[in-house]
């Protein structure tokens, strides 16, 4: 097969040629890079990914094909997937497929070829930015005028794009062998009602190994639909995009805050946040990887934690009945809070961690307790 020329414009002017893979046409997104070595095809299917182009730091990427088992959606959700290198032939006992047949299965487009690092410089000094990825449209100065004209992700809702159709029940827990996250089983089956705003399916997976019944609601559900359920906790999920612009969300969570334990991840920990009179801010490039330190200030450890987010809650902007848990210890911003007087905390990082380190999974095992 020959070699397909592909251009990526960013909304500064910048542009960076290279080959395409996977699918051919023409695709928008917020170019953001994300620093994990391994893990592509968790990247490549978290819902928390629609709306942008993402970057790999990672030289290769492919080299062990694509699998089932560790898909954190049904099918891609990144709008592009930028490369230095992708490997053309994969190798692990798991591999059903290439990642070229993969994108052009689910109509993905890929981007192999140009110098990464000197793009994700770039995002890091400037900041992410609008972009633009086509194998059609080769002419510099009509990509460019696209990617400026392309309507950028704050104040816009993603969630809708993502969030299941109905409500439905969540049986599974770990299906792979190599799901290495000591999660101790535990008596009981406390029924969690999980607000699905783009959920990762490791997450009611670590929620069934502690022994809970999961029930998954559409993330733009109403209070009294949750509460319809007769939960005895409440969990609200990760997500794509900006939390200003989820009126209903926030509407709904501050219905429920204080009536059962509620826990919190990534985009749930922000929308409980906007909830309860914090504010929310976005970040110059993000934190996306999995290896991001994080303090937790009631251990004083040090957890190394998998990210992926673009906007933060404001630590100074806490109201008095929060109480800040965790610290980033490479930038200073709030990683997570727990309420002062209602059994409720939350998490910007994944403690699910799929892929990434299993430091934080002692979360799932204090939302647990909560629900004895």
């Amino acid at each position: 097969m020959s070699a397909t020329q592909a251009k990526l414009a960013l909304e500064d002017g910048t542009i960076y040629t290279g080959t395409g893979f996977g699918a051919a046409g023409e695709t928008f997104g917020e170019v953001v890079f994300n620093t994990s070595m391994t893990g592509y095809q968790e990247v490549l299917t978290d819902p928390s990914y629609k709306g942008q182009l993402v970057v790999m730091t990672y030289p290769l990427i492919g080299n062990y094909g694509i699998n089932l088992e560790d898909r954190e959606s049904a099918r891609p959700q990144v709008e592009g997937f930028i490369v230095r290198e992708r490997a053309r032939w994969p190798s692990n006992f798991r591999s059903s497929g290439t990642l070229e047949s993969y994108f052009a299965e689910h109509n993905i487009i890929g981007l192999e070829g140009i110098d990464t690092r000197a793009l994700v410089r770039r995002l890091r000094v400037r900041g992410t930015m609008t972009g633009i990825l086509s194998t059609t449209d080769l002419d510099d100065h009509s990509l460019v005028r696209k990617a400026q004209s392309y309507p950028n992700i704050v104040g816009r809702d993603l969630v809708k794009q993502v969030v299941p159709d109905r409500a439905s029940s969540w049986e599974e827990g770990f299906i792979s062998p190599f799901a290495s996250q000591e999660l101790a089983p535990r008596p009981g089956c406390p029924h969690v009602v999980a607000l699905d705003f783009g959920m990762k399916w490791n997450i009611p997976r670590c929620l069934v190994q502690t022994g809970c019944r999961v029930t998954v609601v559409p993330g733009t559900a109403s209070a009294d639909q949750v509460f319809a359920l007769k939960p005895d906790g409440i969990f609200l999920s990760n997500g794509p995009g900006d939390p200003e612009p989820l009126s209903y969300a926030i509407d709904t969570i501050r219905g429920l805050v204080g009536k059962k334990p509620m826990f919190g991840i990534c985009l749930g920990h922000q929308l409980l946040g906007l909830s309860l009179g914090a504010k929310t801010f976005k970040l110059k490039f993000g934190h996306r990887g999995a290896n991001q330190p994080v303090l937790n200030r009631q251990t004083n450890k040090v957890e190394i934690t998998t990210q992926n987010h673009g906007f933060a809650v404001a630590l100074d902007s806490l109201p008095a009945d929060l109480e800040p848990t965790h610290m980033n210890l490479n930038d200073g911003t709030l990683e997570g809070m727990r309420h002062r007087r209602y059994p409720l905390f939350s998490v910007q990082y994944h403690p699910e961690a799929s892929a990434g380190p299993h430091d934080s999974t002692y979360l799932f095992e204090e939302f647990r307790r909560m629900l004895a």
